[in-house]
């Protein structure tokens, strides 16, 4: 490779890296206590507008941008969704591969997410990966494809904590 497509390159990779993060952001940054539920807010510098997010390893489907938003936080971003099982969640999202050819791109990253349920009787993990599609936009790298693979999502039991987590 020449000087130009090694910073072109590391540029790239580092765009892309940055933006993984873009999705845990946006389901963190919006908890169900907040008064903004607009996950789409950083959604919206992370996916193209017509991508396609597949959950079909969850038992769910392929959903639209909007449509996936809603699942989350409801009719519009203004609650609902998903956020009704649960009080606060945590999304880690993280870097495992990437390939990029020209202005397209392909990522495999892992993710751990945690729930805390409203019920207080189980909680939720979600861990595994998401490939990813990447196409290079006027705006920016955005992901036009993403689809869930699931390691395992599981509910745990709550216990009480450590001593000095108590009151």
């Amino acid at each position: 490779m020449s000087l130009e497509k090694d910073v072109r390159y590391l540029l790239d990779r580092i765009e892309i890296e940055d933006k993984v993060s873009l999705y845990g952001l946006g389901q963190d940054l919006h908890q169900a206590g907040a008064e903004n539920k607009n996950v789409l807010e950083q959604w919206n510098d992370l996916f193209t507008p017509d991508a396609k997010i597949d959950l079909s390893s969850l038992g769910l489907k392929t959903y639209d941008l909007q449509e996936y938003g809603e699942l989350m936080r409801g009719k519009g971003m203004k609650g609902g969704g998903l956020e009704v099982k649960f009080k606060a969640w945590q999304h880690i999202e993280g870097l495992a591969r990437v390939t990029i050819d020209g202005d397209t791109a392909k990522s495999l990253s892992f993710h751990f997410h945690s729930h805390e349920a409203r019920d207080v009787k189980a909680n939720l993990i979600d861990a595994g990966y998401w490939h990813d599609e990447w196409v290079r936009t006027p705006a920016g790298w955005r992901i036009k494809a993403r689809r869930h693979q699931s390691l395992y999502t599981n509910t745990y039991a709550v216990i009480d904590g450590p001593d000095f987590l108590q009151d």
